[in-house]
């Protein structure tokens, strides 16, 4: 029997496994079933395509993809799939990120990526479980709940 994971969430590099922990761990939180794999669009590309198989086999609904640098992984995913990809540009070039942001939300007409801010894992997260929401009542009550404690951090921070 084939486990049932609603994300599927590739990065680039074993180095990028810090960049994305606030994704794992948000959608922990959430109770999100999801799969952590380390695959490079450069360095092992038939892996990834092997795990973008596997993972529409197992039900997965949303990517959630992460890498620097040139972040070539996103858009490797985005044309593989017809699913959401959520894209995490990561930092640590000499260019602060902003070579893996361009890389990232400069996709052609046709191969979306939904981009978030450079190291924005729990944004992508946060957009991968509004995705899932929109056909999951529960979910949809656990962001609004999620978005009122936000809101209280704020206000009792003043």
């Amino acid at each position: 029997m084939t486990k049932k994971i609603d994300v599927q969430i590739i990065v680039g590099s074993k180095s990028d496994e810090p960049k994305i922990k606030l994704a794992l761990d948000t959608l922990t939180e959430f109770g999100i079933n999801f799969d952590f794999k380390v695959a490079s669009a450069h360095r092992s590309p038939a892996y990834v395509e092997e795990i973008i198989d596997n993972a529409v086999n197992c039900g997965v609904k949303v990517f959630i993809t992460g890498a620097g640098m040139a972040n070539h992984l996103s858009g490797t995913v985005a044309a593989k799939t017809t699913l959401p990809v959520i894209g995490v540009p990561f930092s640590g070039s000499p260019m602060g990120g902003i070579d893996s942001l361009l890389s990232t939300v400069q996709m052609p007409p046709g191969i979306p990526v939904a981009t978030v801010a450079v190291d924005g894992s729990k944004n992508a997260a946060i957009l991968a479980i509004q995705i899932l929401s929109v056909e999951n009542k529960e979910l949809q009550k656990k962001i609004i709940e999620f978005r009122h404690k936000e809101a209280e951090k704020i206000k009792n921070a003043v």
